[in-house]
């Protein structure tokens, strides 16, 4: 039989699988037979075992590792130091062969591979003492290969930034600082990249959304804008930003602070009372933000406040603007998966104090609603003009995990036609809203989804139901945005590929820090109840047990070796645990009440015991 090349995933348990690279289901890989191979490399394997579709191999050759840098934490056994990897897929020890210096238990450190069999490494960076402030989130960063500070050649390019605009610059543009433009955002928020202004004149509604002109002080093959490509996006960890600019352009030159000149990219906007764009202009301009506004703030004006009496006309028409667009976005079908986001407060020392679900307000939504349509806009123009550019891309759902979605569906009675609408995908939705399992329905339509990823060609948004989309509206923090601002200008970019797959991969890898350092604190805010009984429900449902979430979005395992008087065995299509001799059942969507036993923020992982199928309030914990 020929041989697979594929990329490895670990399990925690030992075991992994291979997902071919030329497509078809992953293959299963046994502990022995990964034959030193870890998560992430790429590998040729052969296959082994062949049993009605459900393929095992063994790993023949490891083609290229996937990293080379680790993070763990300092042990010693006799004369031997050596690190325990936080990976917990990674079962091997970390030899130091070279470890100079006084050890220190418990000491977290980055460790940099120098042979792979065994592992043996040297120290590149002491992050400090385990639970020590910051150093956990620190450790999440380096395992990903992300360095906070910039280094010196991108730092001394910024440090030489004008701190206000060049005014032969300024004559050269359209002048639009004697609009009331403002700036709407979170309270903590600092870099600042789009304002925007709207009102009602001559039957029609002009909306013009103004997006910090990064492109004209980031120039190409500068330091500044290599290190902007190899970080791809700013990143929000838990408890601090890691910057894709340095603070001089985004907290600086580049942010539209209030009161002050700033360069901008203008898309102005002609818009009929249908919500139609009817008319549009994208140009260089200079703005001068009237105010900066908090959704907060907004809300209130909205519900009656008189605080900002002398924005009042603007805010009107953004509401206007905002009913009309929400409308024509659900008529054509857009998908609305309103799922709340979960939010972590905490401390000065990054202990965490309450967890939040963070909902979308008006305010946000106001603002949504007009960088959705300037990316709209920009992403028409771009390719009715012909304009090389880059495009945000979300393709239609495979029909494999449309299947897999209409399976789960039936158990609730529901289903979808085709999955080839999003309309058809938002009906259900719509069916479920504030039913008990809507949470769960929401969670798994939203990962039968496509990754949206980056690309040079224009291949539609399914979510969006838009045929023309771009990331046109954050230079500061995404530079496909900063690409998309530089094709606007007339910049021939060459290499649009490898910018679409290097910023698709970083995204990537940003969202998967921010989960991770979200889960660390989740988990090291739930250990303060151990041992407590809480409401939740199943939200999905494997071989090895039950993931349980509960009502404030933090989830935990129940293990089927802990569910009593049966044995239950998983049936993927029913996706549930059923009882062998009693055929009792848990599925997906099931109510039950759990008691929290274990907090591994190693891990990053909790552990219930279930109490009973019916939930009685009384007895739950509050958290």
């Amino acid at each position: 039989m020929k041989s697979i090349i594929g990329k490895l995933s670990v399990n925690i348990k030992g075991f992994g699988f291979v997902s071919p690279e030329n497509g078809g289901n992953d293959i299963f890989i046994a502990a022995e037979n990964l034959r030193g191979a870890l998560n992430g490399d790429k590998v040729k394997i052969k296959v082994i075992n062949d049993w009605r579709g459900r393929r095992e191999g063994v790993i023949i050759n490891i083609l290229e590792r996937a990293n080379n840098i680790f993070v763990g934490t300092l042990n010693k056994i006799g004369n031997k130091v050596f690190v325990t990897p936080d990976d917990k897929r990674i079962d091997q020890k970390i030899i130091l062969p070279k470890f100079k210096g006084k050890f220190q238990s418990n000491t977290k450190v980055v460790v940099k591979i120098i042979a792979w069999n065994p592992l043996r490494g040297e120290i590149l960076e002491v992050l400090g003492k385990e639970n020590a402030p910051g150093v956990e989130i620190r450790g999440i960063l380096r395992s990903h290969g992300v360095e906070e500070d910039f280094p010196p050649e991108v730092q001394a390019e910024a440090s030489r930034i004008e701190l206000q605009p060049n005014k032969n610059e300024i004559s050269r543009r359209i002048d639009r600082r004697n609009l009331k433009i403002v700036t709407i955002d979170g309270e903590d928020a600092k870099d600042l990249d789009d304002g925007v202004y709207a009102e009602e004149k001559n039957g029609a509604f002009f909306l013009g959304v103004y997006i910090a002109d990064v492109s004209f002080y980031v120039k190409p093959r500068t330091f500044l804008d290599k290190e902007a490509f190899e970080r791809g996006t700013s990143i929000y960890p838990v408890d601090r930003v890691v910057p894709m600019l340095p603070t001089e352009l985004s907290n600086g030159i580049c942010s539209l602070n209030a009161g002050v000149d700033r360069l901008a990219m203008a898309c102005e906007m002609k818009i009929d009372f249908s919500g139609r764009v009817v008319d549009y202009s994208i140009f260089p301009t200079v703005i001068h933000v009237f105010k900066r506004l908090t959704y907060t703030q907004v809300n209130k004006f909205l519900d009656g406040d008189k605080i900002l009496a002398d924005c009042a006309e603007n805010l009107n028409a953004l509401k206007k603007i905002h009913d009309l667009r929400r409308k024509i976005r659900s008529e054509r079908g857009a998908i609305d998966f309103d799922l709340p986001e979960m939010k972590i407060l905490l401390n000065s020392a990054g202990k965490p104090l309450e967890i939040t679900k963070r909902i979308q307000t008006i305010g946000e939504s106001i603002i949504e609603e007009c960088m959705l349509l300037a990316n709209e806009t920009v992403a028409e123009h771009t390719i009715r003009k012909k304009i090389p550019s880059l495009y945000r891309v979300h393709e239609l759902p495979s029909p494999e995990k449309v299947l897999t979605l209409n399976n789960l569906l039936a158990h609730f009675n529901l289903h979808i036609n085709k999955g080839k609408e999003p309309s058809e995908f938002q009906k259900i939705l719509s069916k479920v809203k504030n039913l008990p399992a809507e949470r769960v329905i929401t969670n798994f339509a939203l990962r039968t989804m496509q990754q949206a990823r980056y690309s040079p060609e224009n291949l539609g948004h399914f979510g969006l139901a838009a045929k023309f989309y771009t990331h046109f509206t954050s230079p500061i923090r995404r530079y496909p945005d900063l690409i998309v601002h530089r094709a606007l200008r007339g910049t021939l970019i060459k290499n649009l590929e490898e910018i679409s797959r290097q910023s698709s991969e970083k995204e990537r890898r940003a969202i998967e820090i921010e989960r991770e350092s979200l889960n660390l604190k989740a988990v090291e805010y739930m250990e303060r109840f151990i041992g407590q009984n809480f409401d939740g429900v199943i939200e999905s449902v494997t071989n090895f047990g039950f993931f349980v979430e509960l009502d404030n979005g933090v989830d935990g395992l129940v293990r089927a070796e802990g569910l009593k008087n049966d044995f239950y065995a998983f049936v993927e299509r029913e996706f549930a645990l059923i009882g062998t001799r009693t055929g009792k059942s848990y599925h997906i969507g099931d109510n039950v009440r759990v008691k929290l036993v274990k907090a591994d923020k190693k891990l990053r992982q909790l552990t219930f015991e279930l109490v009973s199928d019916v939930a009685n309030r009384d007895l739950i914990a509050k958290i």
